[in-house]
């Protein structure tokens, strides 16, 4: 009972905060029910899936602060659990996906020991290492299709299956996220206010400080790195089930990884409302942009332009992305 009260405590922030975000799950319930395109229904899938990602990366990266940019092969390995056991032996998928969460926290915790033995940019480094290892070895495993993926076919599941997963409508898709998008801020708003947030905050201040104060610093990190994991595996099991066709450059790539740590960063790493933030400014860029400046003006590669040049002046007006700034201005009129 204790940590649900904590997980619905929001009490610490202010009041325009709290009429913001309810505004935005109020619209994120109802968007389904007024008028919108495949496109749009697409995007904001997009947006709840990279959400998730961003609260998990932000465990780790925004309160651990450990710059991890290889949490594609998580998404990987959550993805082809799921997609194997469905095609293979007709697994549900709320079966398969906790399977696929305890192979990528097995796997985190194999490779977690000796990384949180290194620091800085050796850590980003060797994370990168770590995925594209992985990656190969998925191009060339013949029992998970090796490069050219898997396919899971929506024929023989025509009605709407809610053990798989497999719909037609994106609606149901885009529900089923949705509740995942809510249990997940939930549990990162008592992650931050438990003992292991604090930890984690008192480590990426100082860790000799956090030893000396009893903390066991190498082992905080590894657990961390667990949950985010499990947080981005889920996600992946969900993706397999909604794209139905996976390879290893589809979900496994070095792109997604630092997508993933974009979107917490430029959100504001450290913060709740940061990796939210961050996909609602990231997804529809990326997705309109495109469309608009690629596929109607013909403009190829502008579009990349425009997104990089907004994440810098971001950048580089305050480190700590779009909710540092809105903070700074807070501390302004204060």
């Amino acid at each position: 009972m204790e940590a649900i009260r904590n997980a619905l405590d929001f009490s610490d922030f202010p009041r325009i905060d709290l009429v913001v975000a309810g505004c935005g799950a109020l619209f994120i319930l109802v968007f389904p029910v007024f008028p919108h395109s495949s496109f749009a229904m697409a995007t904001m899938i997009q947006f709840l899936m990279f959400s998730l990602y961003g609260m998990g990366w932000n465990t780790i990266g925004g309160y651990g602060g450990q710059v991890d940019l290889g949490k594609a092969q998580y998404v990987g390995i959550g993805a082809y659990t799921t997609a194997v056991m469905l095609i293979r032996w007709d697994i549900p998928f709320w079966v398969s996906m906790p399977i696929g969460m305890c192979f990528a926290v097995i796997w985190s915790f194999i490779i977690g020991y000796p990384l949180f033995r290194l620091k800085g940019h050796y850590f980003a480094i060797a994370t990168i290492a770590t995925s594209l290892v992985l990656l190969d070895l998925f191009e060339v495993w013949d029992f998970v299709g090796a490069a050219r993926g898997l396919e899971i076919s929506p024929i023989k599941y025509s009605p709407p299956d809610f053990l798989r997963l497999i719909f037609k409508e994106d609606v149901y898709y885009y529900y089923v996220i949705a509740g995942f998008f809510f249990l997940g801020i939930f549990y990162i708003n008592w992650f931050r206010n438990s003992r292991l947030g604090y930890q984690l905050r008192c480590i990426k201040d100082n860790e000799d400080v956090a030893r000396s104060l009893g903390i066991n610093v190498h082992w905080a990190k590894i657990k961390t790195y667990a949950i985010a994991t499990a947080f981005v595996s889920m996600v992946g099991s969900f993706h397999a089930c909604y794209i139905k066709n996976i390879e290893p450059e589809d979900t496994m790539s070095l792109d997604i990884s630092i997508l993933i740590a974009l979107m917490a960063m430029l959100g504001g790493a450290g913060s709740l409302w940061g990796p939210i933030i961050g996909a609602g400014v990231l997804i529809p860029l990326k997705s309109y942009l495109k469309e608009w400046l690629g596929a109607r003006a013909g403009l190829l590669g502008i579009d990349l332009i425009i997104y990089a040049l907004i994440i810098m002046v971001i950048s580089a007006v305050e480190p700590r992305g779009i909710w540092g700034v809105i903070e700074r201005i807070r501390g302004r009129r204060k």
